[in-house]
């Protein structure tokens, strides 16, 4: 994992999860060798549907099975330490969509791969009821179509700026989303072009070009006898300072940097292909595979699992709670949850602030 301070990991805990977070990091490593268990993090125990409000070590597989079916040293204990554990059944986990980002032909969504440079089709005119802020705006804002020039499309989170120069006059100003967005998953070098819209929402090159690729944190992934960790899939890209601005679509401007989020908070996010949602956060402080297509698997940790309220295209929307205030990053998802990195990491480690508050 990125090294980060004790105090900047205690900010995305509250109190009365502290405990829990130390027992959870004593038996995480052995409940993810466990079959079919695809994450760890906490939350509440449920029964028969319904949350008891008793804090639990919940353990995600992607899907439930008879436990008569299961080996001992596969079956999920009913405790850990006096703590209780949850099984929740989240699905395959993916960044994005299976193969990347998702491209709307009409009425449908069919996926592409990242990597798949076939010219875009010209995208169709949305139906009623058909919600996709794939247009291109200048100046654009949170929400609406971007990405690198041989990616499909994801979510603009917002604008940004360097974090040292403050008080004062910033330098250069940042277009925020996902290193699989911008960066496309590492394959990408700081300079390439980045399209606004995407390229599967009609962007070319270099017509449609907003900004350049400056910065962004790389992935690691797993590996046979390596399992590294990664906080955050975050990017930059430079734009000039006239075509962006800090809004988020249908939400207004961040009232404040970062807000640590507990289980039950209710998120918002404005994206490209789901337009606005809200969301329920179910587990904090989560260690989840995520699959980048390809074979790749990458660990994240320190994660915020939500209810879903995301589809392919709205990789790198920004979610805040309702009073406006930064939570994450969104980047990952199954067909029930979503996945989101905490905020104020994002910051720390490309550089950056998205608002003076």
């Amino acid at each position: 994992m990125e090294r980060m301070g004790d105090a900047m990991i205690e900010q995305t805990l509250p109190p009365e999860f502290i405990g829990l977070a130390e027992v959870q990091a004593q038996h995480e490593e052995e409940l993810l060798a466990k079959e079919n268990v695809v994450g760890v993090g906490l939350g509440h125990k449920w029964s028969h549907g319904r949350d008891t409000g008793e804090d639990a070590l919940t353990v995600l597989v992607d899907a439930k099975v008879d436990p008569s079916l299961l080996s001992t040293s596969d079956a999920v204990p009913s405790s850990v330490d006096d703590v209780r554990t949850d099984v929740q059944e989240v699905g395959v986990i993916f960044a994005g969509t299976a193969l990347g980002e998702a491209e709307l032909t009409g009425d449908a969504t069919r996926v592409r791969r990242n990597d798949d440079l076939a010219p875009p089709p010209v995208p169709a005119a949305p139906e009623v009821g058909v919600q996709a802020l794939t247009q291109k705006m200048r100046p654009a804002m949170g929400g609406f179509s971007v990405g690198h020039v041989n990616v499909t499309a994801g979510t603009i989170a917002t604008g940004c700026y360097d974090a040292r120069p403050f008080p004062g006059v910033p330098s250069r100003y940042y277009l925020l989303s996902n290193n699989h967005v911008l960066a496309n998953s590492n394959a990408a070098t700081v300079g390439d072009p980045i399209l606004q819209p995407g390229r599967a929402d009609g962007g070319t090159s270099p017509a449609d070009v907003i900004g350049r690729l400056s910065r962004f944190v790389p992935i690691k992934f797993l590996s046979p006898g390596s399992s590294p960790t990664n906080l955050v899939d975050a990017a930059i890209a430079e734009v000039p300072f006239h075509v962006l601005n800090r809004q988020i679509y249908y939400i207004g401007h961040v009232t404040k940097m970062y807000a640590a989020p507990t289980v039950n908070d209710i998120v918002q996010k404005t994206g490209r292909t789901t337009n606005y949602t809200t969301g329920r956060v179910q587990n904090i402080n989560a260690t989840v595979d995520v699959n980048y297509g390809g074979g790749r698997v990458a660990r994240f940790t320190r994660q915020i699992i939500t209810t879903a309220m995301s589809a392919g295209g709205d990789s790198g929307s920004l979610v805040t709670n309702l009073a406006s205030e930064g939570v994450g990053l969104l980047f990952a998802g199954s067909a029930t949850v979503t996945i989101v990195n905490h905020l104020n990491f994002v910051q720390a480690l490309l550089g950056i602030r998205i608002t003076e508050r």
